[in-house]
């Protein structure tokens, strides 16, 4: 099941896929980020690399987006004996937004 957004506008800009680029970070027409897993969302910064910039709220109609729950997955694993996450292998749960929704 995929995640309401607070607008068709945002998700419209969540849910595009470029025909032309597998990496939504090489698409000049892909503007929005949206991370499941940390529940935020960010504005493609298109310098090369897999950049975002923050964003708290939507473009489209304003509404005050979640806060990111960066920090909160973090030291949730670091609670569970996770040291680093990124080199670690984490229950598959911590690579969607099924850690959070449980």
């Amino acid at each position: 099941m995929s995640k309401k957004h607070c607008c068709s506008n945002m998700t419209d800009r969540v849910n595009y896929i470029c025909r032309k680029h597998a990496d939504p970070f090489d698409c000049p027409d892909t503007l929005i980020f949206y991370s499941s897993k940390f529940d935020e969302y960010g504005l493609i910064v298109h310098d090369g690399g897999s950049s975002c910039i923050d964003i708290s709220f939507c473009p489209w109609c304003g509404t005050k987006l979640p806060l990111s729950k960066r920090e909160l997955w973090f030291d949730t694993l670091e609670r569970l004996g996770y040291e680093d996450p990124f080199e670690q292998d984490i229950t598959e749960d911590f690579n969607s937004n099924k850690w959070y929704n449980k």
